[in-house]
């Protein structure tokens, strides 16, 4: 019998509310984007859904724009291992950027791996903040 293969998508992308790792609720998009002012804090990233997938692993992988380590060493990419726990299933995939911000400042590439093949894949360009465009931003957001 055939394999049966996994249907996924992208359902948003872009700036967050803060998120609560322990919390079932994913995070809520407040923003469409691929480019990030850097600020502390600030929640970035993707939500994903991948049907007919369960008990399947995937692997994520978070490239950052050579961060240094405490030694001044370069931090290599952050990555895990998560198994899809049912076959409609939602997973979010971020990051957040913590002091200093000066060498945050550049893209950070997010994927998913199923299979060996990826399967989702969003670049974001965390840039200089611009207090104009963000102030802009929370006008829109009601505050």
């Amino acid at each position: 019998m055939a394999k049966t293969k996994i249907q996924h998508t992208i359902i948003s992308f872009g700036i967050y509310d803060k998120w609560d790792q322990s919390d079932k609720e994913l995070p809520k998009v407040i923003e469409f984007t691929l480019n990030v002012s850097a600020k502390i804090d600030i929640e970035f990233g993707f939500i994903i859904n991948i049907k007919k997938g369960k008990g399947k692993k995937i692997t994520y992988c978070i490239y950052h724009p050579n961060i240094p380590d405490d030694n001044g060493e370069v931090m290599p990419p952050f990555t895990g291992d998560v198994y899809i726990k049912d076959n409609n299933w939602h997973f979010y995939l971020g990051d957040t950027l913590w002091e200093p911000l000066e060498n945050k400042i550049g893209d950070w590439r997010m994927t998913i791996e199923c299979d060996e093949k990826i399967i989702a894949d969003k670049t974001f360009f965390i840039n200089e903040p611009n207090e104009i465009l963000d102030a802009k931003f929370w006008k829109r957001a009601g505050y």
